[in-house]
């Protein structure tokens, strides 16, 4: 029986987590195994990374995985409203919560604020009030709860001296 690398992330589930599953299984099985596993609520919904709406129960674990397997999400939101704010002016979309950091950071730099690519890799996204700045790689549904199911970034420059970032410079002093 051939199985599927499955790696998660999901409403309070801050850490990557990782399943095997095999090809066959549907996505209905899939999703109550994680449900029970995280004692999340039933009504949870599991969305593919980067996808927009949420996957379909009834769909076999092989229909959506690649060649590495498939990067899921489960969620109680179906949506999450997602504010950047940047020199002063704010921009807001609704997102799926499989949605990357990254994804949304070159939405924000390159889509609303007008960034070249260039531009828009010197910049990252800080959550609004705090001086977290989560991974390219991390889906927005970690950081944002039922029922609120919103959260704030500001762009910001990722200040470089001789090569390393100027936080990381103060985090190692």
């Amino acid at each position: 029986m051939k199985t599927i690398d499955i790696f998660y992330q999901g409403e309070r589930l801050n850490e990557i987590d990782h399943l095997e599953a095999a090809a066959t299984d549907t996505l209905g099985a899939i999703k109550a195994l994680l449900i029970q596993k995280h004692g999340t609520a039933p009504d949870a919904l599991l969305f593919i990374e980067d996808g927009e709406e949420p996957l379909d129960d009834v769909l076999a674990l092989d229909a959506i995985a690649g060649p590495t397997g498939a990067k899921l999400h489960l969620h109680r939101c179906r949506r999450v409203e997602v504010d950047v704010t940047f020199a002063g002016e704010t921009v807001t979309h609704s997102f799926a919560p499989g949605v990357t950091v990254a994804h949304i950071k070159l939405w924000a730099a390159e889509r609303k604020f007008c960034m070249t690519r260039e531009e828009a890799g010197e910049h990252l996204l800080q959550i609004s009030g705090t001086h977290e700045r989560p991974a390219p790689g991390t889906h927005i549904g970690t950081l944002a709860t039922c029922p609120v199911c919103r959260i704030a970034f500001d762009l910001i420059p990722d200040e470089r001296v001789n090569g390393t970032t100027t936080y990381g410079a103060r985090e190692a002093a």
